[in-house]
């Protein structure tokens, strides 16, 4: 009896022993499952990103075209201009993809805003036109939170404020985080984030009308001016005056500076044509493909030369929600 009461129990521990392996195993089995499926789809994610971003490489290569096109079409007429009737100025290109996706393409002007490395020229000095230009187009936005001096400050090489106004080491040290001045040229227009007194809402304000360009001297294009960068040509002009010159250049661009500064509204102000222009060097490309409802944006900075050959000068694939412009579906056959 009691051998019978020992084997009993013996089998009953093996039999709690077999239960307790096996549950073993099953949760073994269950996060190897889980994590060979996290791999899974970290790897899929993985090849959707670089799938992604080559195919916006290739938007980027059908942008670079576009404008190298125009710069064909221009070359053939009267003159080399760039203006907002073209067509890669006003819409956003839509490129459908044979695997249930989208591309979209658009390129923005640069050339048309302030470049803030105008400010300071390559031996240092001041250029008093530019700093004209960004004092007024602070005035017309109506951004009072930094001063022309601090963004000065923040190219010129030196470590001394150029007045009051003006912000170096001194300042930036005293934030938290503590940083310093670049003392070099901006290389993002998102670097205004730093200076010296920007709030938010003014950063907003400003960045439409002005960039950040690696080449300085080009000079602004007049045709793609908006309002604001017009009126901040000269003092005396109003807001007016900006609203009828844009009206005009709707209507017929200009072909040279010389006609520009012929119009009325110009009249015995004495504007010079120095920084000025009709032509477009710099151009902004936003690239944004869907795919399986898996988005890739990437923001190209292009640089076209005088004889049309477009180079990449920079890349960001952080930027999101930049296609803004009415979309237009491009055929295959286009």
């Amino acid at each position: 009896m009691i051998r019978s009461v020992s084997i009993r129990r013996q089998n009953g521990i093996a039999l709690i022993m077999v239960l307790l392996a096996m549950a073993l195993v099953v949760l073994l089995s269950s996060g190897m499952t889980r994590e060979q499926s996290l791999r899974v789809f970290r790897a899929s994610h993985l090849l959707a990103q670089q799938q992604g971003y080559s195919v916006a490489l290739g938007a980027e290569e059908f942008a670079k075209q576009i404008l190298f096109r125009d710069y064909e079409d221009d070359k053939d007429g009267d003159a080399l201009a760039d203006s907002p009737d073209e067509e890669w100025s006003q819409y956003a290109a839509i490129l459908p993809l044979d695997d249930n996706g989208v591309i979209e393409v658009q390129v923005d002007d640069l050339s048309g805003r302030i470049n803030l490395n105008d400010l300071v020229a390559a031996d240092g000095s001041v250029d008093e036109v530019t700093r004209g230009r960004v004092e007024r187009l602070l005035q017309i936005v109506e951004v009072s939170s930094i001063s022309v001096d601090a963004l000065i400050d923040w190219i010129d090489s030196n470590d001394e404020a150029i007045s009051a106004r003006g912000a170096e080491d001194g300042v930036y040290l005293l934030q938290d985080p503590s940083y310093r001045a670049a003392n070099q040229y901006f290389t993002s227009v998102s670097e205004l984030r730093l200076i010296d007194g920007m709030t938010g809402d003014d950063y907003w304000k400003l960045s439409p009308y002005v960039a950040a360009l690696p080449v300085s001297g080009l000079g602004i294009n007049v045709n793609m001016a908006p309002a604001p960068v017009i009126q901040a040509l000269h003092e005396k002009l109003t807001q007016a005056d900006a609203g009828a010159i844009l009206e005009g250049i709707e209507e017929e661009r200009f072909e040279n500076v010389q006609d520009f500064l012929a119009l009325s509204q110009f009249a015995g102000l004495g504007l010079k044509a120095t920084g000025l222009g009709v032509r477009s060097y710099f151009f902004e490309v936003a690239s944004r493909v869907t795919v399986d409802n898996r988005q890739v944006n990437l923001v190209s900075l292009l640089y076209r030369g005088p004889d049309g050959a477009l180079d990449v000068v920079a890349r960001d694939s952080g930027q999101k929600n930049r296609i803004t412009k009415k979309p237009f579906t491009v055929s295959e056959d286009q």
